[in-house]
C-alpha cells in the first residue's frame, strides 16, 4: 500500500514520537500518552491525522454518482452533515471506508493512508456519462482532529466535518503549523486510537482483511443504509441481514494489565479453558493502552464464541470479552 510520503511538519514539535505501521508519518505521541488521552476525553487539544488521504467530488451529478457507488443514502445530503460510507467488492467485502461531508459544492472525503489512490481508480472508472470530477488533494489539505466538546473555534473557510466523536478538519496543508501553534496541546496517533477502541468504531485494515463485511463489525449502524439498493455488494449485505448471521464478530476485550507487552494486530484469540494451545477462535485487530481502563483492545472471533466465555490472548493473556456485535 503507498502512503502519502510527506513526514508531517509536527514531528519537529517538542516530544514527538514516530508513529509506525499505518500511521506513519503523524506522531504516535509527544511524550505523556495518559495526558494526551486525557486531554482529548476532556475535550481539549488536536490530533494530527495529515497522513490521511484527501479525495474530493466535484460537479453537479457528485452526490446522485455517489449514491449509485457507496453504501450508504448521499443523493440527498445536506450540506454540512458527516456520514461514512464504505465501498465494497462484488461479493460485499468492504474495499474502502470514507468519511464524508458535502460543503454545497463539493464532496470532501478523508480515507485510510495510502488507499487513495486505488479509490480514485475505482470511481473514475465508473464515471461514464455523469458530470462529476474527482481529486486526490491529499498533497493540498491535511485532516485534523479536534475531540468533541472542544470549544476551540474552527479556521475560517475550513471544511469541518462534525460529528459525535469530534470534528476533523480539512486544513490547507501549508496551515498544520501554524494552526498547531494556536490549537495545542497536540495529541498522537496512540491517544487517538486508545479512544476509538475505547467506542468501539472499527477502522479499515485492521479491523477489517480481505473478507470482512459490514455485518461482522457493526458497521450496518453507522456507514451502511439499508433502504437502499443500486450499489456493488448490496445484494450480500441484504441477504446476511435478512436471512442469515455474519461468520464473524467485533468484540471489545479489557486485558490482563500485568503484561507488560501489548498483543499484536492478528495475535489470536482462543478459549480460556483450552490454554495457549487451544483451538484459535479469532484474532486481535487493534490493542490499546487505556488512561482509565488500562489494556484494551478489540478482536474479530468465530460468531459462536459465546459472549460470557474467558478468552486468552498470544501466550496466555486472560480476557474478559464486551459484546460489540451480538451473536
Amino acid at each position: 500500500m503507498l502512503r502519502h510520503t510527506k513526514a508531517s511538519p509536527l514531528l519537529s514539535l517538542p516530544g514527538a514520537v514516530p508513529a509506525e505501521g499505518p500511521d506513519e508519518g503523524v506522531a504516535a505521541h509527544y511524550g505523556d500518552l495518559f495526558r494526551e488521552q486525557r486531554a482529548l476525553a476532556g475535550g481539549s487539544g488536536f490530533v494530527d491525522l495529515s497522513h490521511r488521504g484527501v479525495v474530493t467530488v466535484t460537479g453537479a451529478d457528485r452526490l446522485s454518482w455517489l449514491h449509485l457507488l457507496i453504501t450508504q443514502h448521499v443523493s440527498a445530503l445536506p450540506a454540512g452533515q458527516a456520514t461514512e460510507a464504505l465501498v465494497l467488492s462484488a461479493n460485499g467485502h468492504i474495499e474502502h471506508a470514507l468519511y464524508l461531508v458535502d460543503d454545497g459544492e463539493t464532496t470532501w472525503a478523508h480515507v485510510e493512508p495510502g488507499t487513495q489512490g486505488d479509490l480514485i481508480a475505482y470511481l473514475e472508472s465508473m464515471k461514464f456519462f455523469y458530470r462529476v470530477e474527482v481529486a486526490d488533494r491529499t498533497d493540498d489539505f491535511a485532516v485534523v482532529h479536534l475531540p468533541a466538546g472542544s470549544i476551540a473555534e474552527s479556521p475560517e473557510g475550513v471544511v469541518v466535518r462534525e460529528t459525535p466523536h469530534g470534528r476533523d478538519l480539512f486544513l490547507p496543508r501549508a496551515e498544520l503549523r501554524a494552526f498547531a501553534d494556536s490549537h495545542g496541546p497536540a495529541a498522537g496517533s496512540l491517544a487517538h486510537e486508545a479512544l476509538r477502541v475505547e467506542a468501539h468504531r472499527p477502522r479499515l485494515g485492521l479491523e477489517t482483511d480481505h473478507r470482512t463485511i459490514p455485518h461482522e463489525l457493526g458497521w450496518l449502524g453507522t456507514a451502511v443504509h439499508l433502504q437502499k439498493g443500486c450499489y456493488r455488494g448490496q445484494e450480500t449485505v441484504a441477504r446476511v441481514h435478512n436471512l442469515g448471521k455474519p461468520p464473524r464478530r467485533l468484540v471489545f476485550l479489557h486485558l490482563d494489565g500485568s503484561d507488560v507487552k501489548l498483543p499484536g494486530h492478528g495475535a489470536p484469540v482462543r478459549l480460556a479453558a483450552d490454554g495457549a494451545e487451544g483451538r484459535q477462535l479469532g484474532f486481535i485487530t487493534t490493542s490499546a493502552r487505556h488512561h482509565e481502563l488500562g489494556p484494551i483492545a478489540l478482536a474479530l472471533v468465530k460468531r459462536n464464541v459465546p459472549v460470557d466465555a474467558a478468552l486468552v490472548v498470544g501466550e496466555g493473556t486472560a480476557a474478559a470479552q464486551e459484546v460489540v456485535v451480538e451473536p
